[in-house]
């Protein structure tokens, strides 16, 4: 398996036999390092993957199709790199497994050894999802502010409490998240939602934050830390939730779900957004 050469933006021949060496990490700490982030990090989470192009044969040879789930933990060393997963997942379309039980043991190795943390799988077959809904974010949505916008790289510096100096707890979201690909300078789309409680962030400033991003550089996860720091440093709220549903590229999402709150005390709606 490789660690540092990526596919992204060049040339990939499509494999279709089982292929584990296909599977790229990207160390955490490279982004983390530039955030300035304490060796105990402000947050806990997860990635959340969904990949709906994932195939493999069975016994016979009958193709089998499934929609999978990958739940990577923030605190893992590796991010997993997103074509080399889609060139993995490729990889089992020519395969033939004995059962369904074989091919998600393989996925929770290769993907557990990528991201050198346990990362569980969960397949789901397509009938099986016929009446999951299609959902947005709760909260306030502060889209319709009538706000004027100068800046497209990210400044912290916008973020702004409100001048009423009392504690809240309110749930706000976007729907205006973009970002660019780090490699490919792709386009990547996403909604985000900002749970907090601490002193009541001005809608306007956390907007033009939001919107700060839209010709920024970087991977999903990356984007979210960097969010959820700088929400945390200026704004500094006693409870901090940021979670962004990004839409599908390659086959694949991924939504990045980080928290200061415990994580058993929290319920995550893992529901596919309607941009997703």
């Amino acid at each position: 398996m490789q660690n540092i050469e990526l596919p992204l933006g060049k040339y990939s021949e499509y494999k279709d036999q089982y292929d584990n060496n296909l599977l790229v990490r990207i160390p955490r700490s490279l982004a983390r390092n530039e955030l300035n982030l304490p060796a105990i990090l402000p947050f806990n989470g997860y990635d959340i993957w969904s990949c709906y192009e994932a195939s493999w044969l069975n016994i016979k040879g009958k193709p089998v199709v499934r929609i999978l789930r990958f739940i990577v933990a923030a605190d893992s060393e590796y991010i997993l790199e997103s074509k080399s997963v889609k060139l993995y997942l490729n990889s089992l379309n020519g395969t033939r497994f004995a059962s369904e039980a074989e091919v998600l043991k393989a996925l929770e190795k290769d993907l557990s050894w990528a991201a050198n943390s346990k990362v569980s799988v969960d397949s789901y077959e397509i009938n099986s999802l016929i009446n999951a809904p299609l959902t947005i974010f709760d909260g306030t949505n502060i889209d319709d502010l009538d706000a004027e916008i100068s800046e497209y790289q990210v400044n912290p510096n916008l973020l702004e409490l409100s001048a009423m100096d009392e504690i809240v707890e309110e749930t706000l979201y976007s729907n205006l998240l973009k970002s660019n690909c780090l490699v490919t300078n792709q386009q990547d789309w996403a909604s985000v939602q900002i749970k907090y409680k601490g002193k009541k962030i001005n809608h306007e400033s956390l907007l033009k934050y939001l919107i700060s991003f839209r010709n920024h550089n970087e991977f999903h996860e990356q984007c979210i830390e960097n969010i959820f720091n700088d929400i945390r440093q200026r704004c500094m709220p006693l409870e901090l939730t940021v979670y962004a549903k990004y839409t599908r590229r390659g086959g694949i999402d991924i939504s990045p779900y980080r928290t200061n709150l415990n994580l058993e005390d929290v319920k995550i709606n893992m529901s596919r957004d309607v941009r997703q």
